[in-house]
């Protein structure tokens, strides 16, 4: 038996090596045949589906069969995936009334353009395309929380020539006095100051705190969360009056969801939170306390490229605390005591900033080792801890206990004895 496939809506003529008297179809609905001569017919495919087509001579006696398969016009969305995904190498093909997309296409964009075009041929799409750029997202996020003055307080000016980064309190060549910190960051990163820079700039001066640093990798359109912090339990009223413990989350958390576009583009669903309990504003049900939270959450969509950064700012807390001082006892006397007692109110103001950097990266080669920081350094022995008070080896002492050669620039003598070296 042949294998043959026809188009739905196509005809294809078969030709056949002996002469034929009778044409079977074992379904009239999937395919019609139209004899031509006696050594040849056409096909008409009708309907997506699988049928047979047997040939008989003049004794009735079968003399060929074909095995027909009437599927999509497979042509027809190949031209049309060609025209709209130039940069594409896909192959499109037919299986058990079904379309097969394969090959290669750039980015995922492309990939959902080449099935939603398939969808529109109609019945279920198969889909073994390959996506050749990487779709692998790796985010570096740093949660810094800072003083609401910080923007005053700071002043930062950039050295173009030297590519240092010169902090100075009171300098305002680059950012106003009165600029608030979430401000201060935007104008810093849009001006090509490196993120790790700035946030060692913050922290030296004592203005920021670097609440959590994670870094997540997520495949394109896949999501990944973190949370640096805890649960807390708290009692759920059930039927029957009985009570369950549920655990609310709270801490630093973040998710995100990424997806590669074209050209390196990455777009970015991101969802930082910081949440801390709140025992002042406490429950209290059955007799148990239930802390309450104080939550600073931010949910936003951008896009950007490989290596480029952007910040999350303006989310802002702010906490009164009032202290009391007096001597014992007179205090509690009326009216004198009040002579013996001052009060002090202070409000702090902060501001959460988060800053995001995504990056494309790709698995490592099977067999490939990775090198952890701690690979160059080697524990010292009790005499140098306790005597020389060593924690670690430097590099050069490292070296001359593995017995590498030493390193030298060109035109330097290494002297490896002692002063009296030259005597011997």
């Amino acid at each position: 038996m042949v294998a043959q496939s026809v188009p739905k809506g196509a005809t294809e003529t078969v030709q056949t090596d002996l002469a034929y008297v009778d044409l079977v179809v074992g379904d009239p609905e999937i395919a019609d045949v139209m004899p031509l001569t006696d050594r040849s017919f056409y096909i008409h495919g009708k309907k997506i589906g699988t049928t047979s087509v047997t040939a008989y001579d003049a004794q009735r006696r079968r003399i060929g069969a074909i095995d027909l398969e009437v599927g999509y016009s497979t042509g027809r969305l190949a031209a049309q995936l060609r025209r709209q995904i130039p940069h594409g190498r896909i192959k499109v093909s037919s299986v058990n009334g079904r379309i097969l997309l394969s090959g290669e296409v750039p980015d995922s964009i492309a990939q959902d353009t080449a099935l939603s075009i398939a969808h529109q041929f109609g019945g279920e799409v198969l889909n073994q395309m390959k996506i050749t750029s990487p779709q692998q997202v790796m985010l570096e996020v740093r949660f810094l929380e800072a003083s609401r003055q910080a923007g005053k307080e700071l002043g930062v000016k950039w050295d173009v020539v030297s590519k240092r980064l010169n902090a100075s309190i009171g300098s305002n060549s680059l950012v106003s006095g009165a600029t608030p910190f979430g401000a201060v960051l935007g104008q810093l990163l849009s001006g090509g100051t490196k993120v790790d820079i700035l946030v060692q700039a913050l922290e030296g001066r004592g203005l920021a705190r670097r609440l959590a640093e994670p870094n997540l990798t997520a495949m394109s359109g896949q999501t990944a969360s973190f949370l640096a912090g805890g649960e807390f339990p708290f009692p759920v009223a059930g039927a029957n009056g009985a009570v369950s413990v549920e655990f609310k989350k709270f801490g630093v958390g973040l998710s995100f969801t990424p997806t590669v576009l074209a050209n390196g583009v990455i777009n970015l669903k991101i969802e930082p939170e910081v949440s801390q309990l709140d025992v002042t504003n406490a429950v209290t049900v059955g007799g148990i306390s239930i802390p309450s939270l104080v939550v600073r959450r931010v949910s936003t969509n951008v896009e950007l490229k490989d290596g480029q950064s952007f910040a999350l700012a303006g989310l802002l807390q702010s906490v009164s605390s009032e202290s009391t001082n007096a001597l014992p006892w007179i205090n509690d006397v009326p009216v004198l005591g009040a002579l013996f007692r001052s009060t002090a109110f202070e409000k702090r103001e902060t501001e959460l900033a988060v800053i995001v950097t995504p990056h494309l990266v790709r698995p490592t080669r099977p067999g490939q080792k990775l090198h952890s920081p701690l690979d160059a350094t080697v524990s010292v022995n009790d005499v140098e801890r306790f005597l020389l008070g060593k924690q670690e080896m430097t590099p050069a002492e490292l070296r001359v206990a593995r017995g590498q050669p030493a390193r030298l620039a060109g035109g330097h003598i290494l002297d490896l004895g002692g002063p009296n070296a030259a005597g011997n």
